[in-house]
């Protein structure tokens, strides 16, 4: 991490991660795609998610989550910053040439061999079914569906443990939050902890630092007027804090959906 001397105000808690190991330069053209501005706005053109707009110009980089072409060895060339998600990514080259992206487990170094194959082989970086993972293995970028690509785990620091394999065909993850969850064997997971563990620990430090992240300032429900807030005009009244649409804010289950395959959810 990397703190400030504080020489202004918004610099006396500002805390940002080194970024000095990753690669400085444009990613490469033919990975990436333009991204336009939605601002919170959806294909209607109303506002559906508040406090957005502005932050910086930003390319999608295409992350290859599915890792399908198997048994094909590949070198990590360079790691990479992505504004998109939280992890870093690395650029990675097989062995008949193809680049691609993929999301760079903690401690992957430039120039390690990585593959993706069916029969696993426990090494960090490497793909495989969950079938042939050992029990125990710490693991990433978790396919839900086979063939779909990873969906689990792909936040940075996160990771799931491979607990068990039942008789029925389905593997148990533990994942970070607690959640305990079925899979099928037959999905594709990568091993290792997903990089850039210490994200949780930035500290912005000042407002303009947020605005560069697509993020608006946040203007409190009572001191809008009632027409836009149930808790607009200061007639509060002491109900229960609610959202703009008047459902409970805080302490509320937002997930109601019964899934067979979770076993125990993260807030229980």
């Amino acid at each position: 991490m990397k703190l400030f001397n504080p020489i202004t105000p918004s610099n006396r808690h500002r805390t940002i991660i080194f970024k000095n190991i990753l690669w400085t330069k444009k990613p490469i053209n033919k990975l990436t795609i333009g991204l336009n501005k939605k601002s919170g706005h959806n294909n209607k053109g109303r506002i559906t998610i508040y406090n957005r707009g502005g932050g910086h110009k930003q390319r999608y980089r295409k992350i290859d989550f599915k890792r399908s072409l198997i048994n094909i060895p590949a070198m990590v060339i360079r790691i990479e910053y992505d504004p998109n998600r939280t992890a870093n990514i690395a650029l990675i080259c097989y062995r008949n040439g193809i680049l691609s992206y993929i999301l760079a487990p903690n401690g992957l170094k430039v120039g390690s061999i990585i593959k993706s194959n069916i029969k696993a082989i426990n090494t960090l970086g490497n793909s495989s079914i969950l079938k042939n993972i050992l029990i125990g293995t710490v693991i990433h970028n978790i396919e839900l569906v086979p063939g779909k690509g990873g969906q689990l785990a792909r936040a940075a620091g996160t990771y799931a443990l491979l607990v068990s394999k039942t008789a029925n065909g389905y593997a148990m993850l533990r994942l970070k939050s607690g959640e305990t969850r079925l899979v099928s064997i037959f999905c594709m997971a990568t091993i290792g902890v997903v990089s850039n563990i210490e994200h949780n620990n930035t500290i912005y430090g000042k407002a303009g630092a947020s605005r560069w992240s697509n993020r608006k300032p946040v203007v409190r429900g009572i001191v809008m007027n009632p027409v836009d807030h149930p808790h607009g005009g200061r007639t509060k009244g002491g109900r229960p804090s609610v959202t703009p649409w008047g459902r409970p804010t805080k302490g509320m289950r937002t997930v109601t959906k019964k899934n067979k395959l979770i076993l125990k959810k993260r807030y229980q």
